[in-house]
């Protein structure tokens, strides 16, 4: 009788190191959430990325005003017989 108390006891040490410590374990599992939800947020943050670039090239494609604004903000471009004016704050 000792020895069937004995093995039960073995038995349920050996599910609890298994529950906690194992493959999929709760421990684990626990792990994995975490990189689940990081992961999360740098796909959030790069669709959010993805979806300006996209706006970007529509905005590009269609129309020669963005085209226009890009050149004149990033390049310094003036039209023909335009002044450029800077002006620089206090």
């Amino acid at each position: 009788m000792k020895w069937l108390v004995g093995l039960i006891l073995v038995a349920v040490i050996a599910m609890q190191y298994s529950l906690w410590f194992g493959q999929a374990g709760l421990f684990e599992v626990a792990s994995l959430q975490e990189k689940i939800t990081a992961q999360e947020a740098v796909n959030a943050s790069l669709l959010q990325r993805n979806q300006q670039l996209h706006a970007e090239v529509l905005d590009l494609k269609q129309g020669i005003a963005a085209i226009e604004e890009r050149a004149r903000h990033d390049l310094g471009m003036v039209k023909p017989n335009e002044t450029f004016y800077q002006l620089v704050e206090d």
